[in-house]
Parts: structure tokens; C-alpha cells; sequence
């Protein structure tokens, strides 16, 4: 089937097929908001939990080597509501330059825009309105943070094309989606040091484990449209590649903990940090245990769960920096 199949017009556009049934949105948002609400994802939050996780590692990471500060506050928050709109014009982004691929693959046909109830023109405007307000939250940090910030609009500019061109579209995913955590490092810190480089890297670990088990669910209609990813290029042998990222998250966010709280010499914020460590590799073994790959319904459940585990890390953190 052609990438540049002709989108079909919809017949209902009430629900979209991927998304959780009885979301917000179908509930309760308004009906002429429900389009463009359903374009950024509002009606699957998971990615904005996957977004926003990284930056709350970032934030207590830092505060782990030089006390909280009530300037955290304000970044806990507004980095929340700063994920929720960066992940929607991201998403929308995401979908103008899919329309063609989505409108070709069965669980994505009825989103916005293949199934016509959104305009490419005005999918834009709405990006722009988001990426116009996440900019006013990121102009109340400091130079440093939004350097950062302004840099990371490229790689949420490449990612949709990376399936086109490499095998390893999760990988810029994860440079995306975890590049929070330096942002929010450094608008604490007023600088980046490398335990923020090693959490970074333990967030892109993160995310192509998590995101490995997503595109499990697509694989074939992937294989029929073309379109790359880590699941179809680890094939067999997907689970002993989870295996290795789940690893490799586990101990360069081990060594970026380490690296902040033994200079500091808090024996038992280390400890409560390194517990978090600990559940959030658990977390990830304990979706290993019930993979299955070839069932979509099952690799859907578990990338959900990794909210989770992402959590787990952020909480014990978070605690560690009172401690």
C-alpha cells in the first residue's frame, strides 16, 4: 500500500479508534474543541506523562546536590502544564506530516486529520497557538534553560521523519522526549554537569524500551506501509534488546544519582534515591515477565504501565531531596 494513499473521508468522526474509550474529551470536552483536542493527544495522556517524567528526574536530581528550593515549585508546575502543550503541538506536528501514513494503517485512520476533521491549515494554526503558550512558560526560566529549550524545536522538527530514513526512530524519540531533564536540571541548577548528561541518557534508554513494546503493536501494518522501527529491525530478538535498554537506563541513572548524592554525604537521601532506582528497574522487569510481543492488546497495556514506573523513580527522588 502506498504511503501516499488518498485519506479517506470520514464517516464518523465522534471517537478515534486508538484511544482509550471513555476519555475525557468524548466525555466532557465541547464538541467543537474535540478535533483539535483529540490532534494533541488530550484524550491519551500517557505521552505527556512520559514527557513531563523526565523533567521531575531533572528537578529532583538537582535538588538532590544542593537542597530544594521553592523555585522548584514553580518548575514542577509549569513544567507540567509546559509538557501538555510542547507534547500536543509536537503530536499535531506529528500528524500533519503522517496524514498520508495513518490514513494507510487500520488503528489510526479515524484520527483528525485522515479522516478529515481537522484541515492541514488549520492543524498549523493550532500548533502554533500551543507552541506560542509552552513559549511563554519557557521565557520565565533562565538563559540557559531556554537556550536549551529553543535547541530541543529541532528534534521535535526531525523526529516524524526519522521512520522514513532510519531503523531507529525510537532512538530520536528519546532525544526528544527526554530532553527535559536537562532542561529542568539546569533551570535549577543554572548550569548542565554530567549526573544531568547520564539521567539524559538514562531517559533515551527509558524510551526505547517503552517505546520498543509500542511499535510491537504495528509491526506488521509497518512492514506493509514501509515505515522503520526498532521493533522491526530487533524482529526475534526484540526481548533481549529490552532486556539491554532496561539495563542500560537502570545503571546510567544509578551513576547520575550517585555521582550527585555521595559528595553530599546524605547517607539516607542516597539510599532513598537508590530505592527509586531499584523500583523503576523493577517496574521494567516486571513488563518484561508479561510480554508478549506478538499480541497488540498486551504491548499497548504495558507501555501504558510505564508511567508507572517512571513515577517511582521521580517519587523516591523527590523524597530523597527533604531527606
Amino acid at each position: 500500500m502506498s504511503e501516499r494513499a488518498e485519506m479517506p473521508v470520514a464517516t464518523n468522526v465522534n471517537t478515534v479508534a486508538d484511544a482509550p474509550k471513555g476519555n475525557w474529551v468524548d466525555r466532557f470536552a465541547p464538541a467543537v474543541t474535540r478535533p483539535f483536542l483529540r490532534l494533541s493527544r488530550a484524550d491519551r495522556p500517557i505521552g505527556t506523562w512520559l514527557l513531563v517524567i523526565p523533567c521531575f528526574w531533572g528537578i529532583a536530581l538537582a535538588g538532590l546536590g544542593d537542597g530544594f528550593r521553592l523555585w522548584d515549585l514553580w518548575l514542577a508546575v509549569s513544567c507540567t502544564v509546559g509538557a501538555f502543550l510542547m507534547r500536543g503541538a509536537g503530536c499535531t506536528w506529528n500528524d500533519i506530516t503522517d496524514r498520508h501514513i495513518d490514513a494507510a494503517v487500520a488503528r489510526t485512520r479515524s484520527r483528525p486529520l485522515p479522516s478529515g476533521a481537522v484541515t492541514v491549515k488549520g492543524a498549523l494554526v493550532w500548533m502554533a497557538v500551543q507552541a506560542a503558550l509552552a513559549a511563554c512558560i519557557l521565557f520565565s526560566y533562565n538563559w540557559l534553560a531556554i537556550g536549551l529549550g529553543v535547541g530541543s524545536l529541532a528534534l521535535v522538527l526531525i523526529y516524524p521523519f526519522a521512520k522514513r530514513f532510519t531503523w531507529w526512530p525510537q532512538a530520536f524519540l528519546g532525544l526528544a522526549f527526554n530532553w527535559g531533564a536537562v532542561l529542568l536540571y539546569a533551570a535549577h541548577a543554572g548550569e548542565v554537569q554530567w549526573p544531568a548528561v547520564l539521567l539524559y541518557g538514562a531517559g533515551i534508554a527509558w524510551t526505547l524500551f517503552y517505546d520498543t513494546i509500542y511499535a510491537l503493536q504495528d509491526k506488521e501494518d509497518d512492514a506493509l506501509i514501509g515505515v522503520k522501527s526498532t521493533a522491526r529491525l530487533f524482529g526475534d530478538d526484540a526481548r533481549a534488546w529490552l532486556r539491554g535498554f532496561m539495563v542500560l537506563a537502570v545503571v546510567l541513572m544509578a551513576t547520575a544519582v550517585l555521582w550527585i548524592a555521595i559528595p553530599a554525604g546524605h547517607v539516607l537521601s542516597l539510599i532513598v534515591a537508590m530505592a527509586g532506582v531499584c523500583g523503576f528497574g523493577w517496574h521494567m522487569v516486571w513488563q518484561l515477565r508479561r510480554l508478549n510481543v506478538d499480541d497488540p492488546e498486551n504491548c499497548l497495556r504495558l507501555f501504558w504501565s510505564n508511567r508507572d514506573a517512571g513515577l517511582i523513580a521521580a517519587l523516591f527522588l523527590a523524597v530523597a531531596v527533604f531527606l
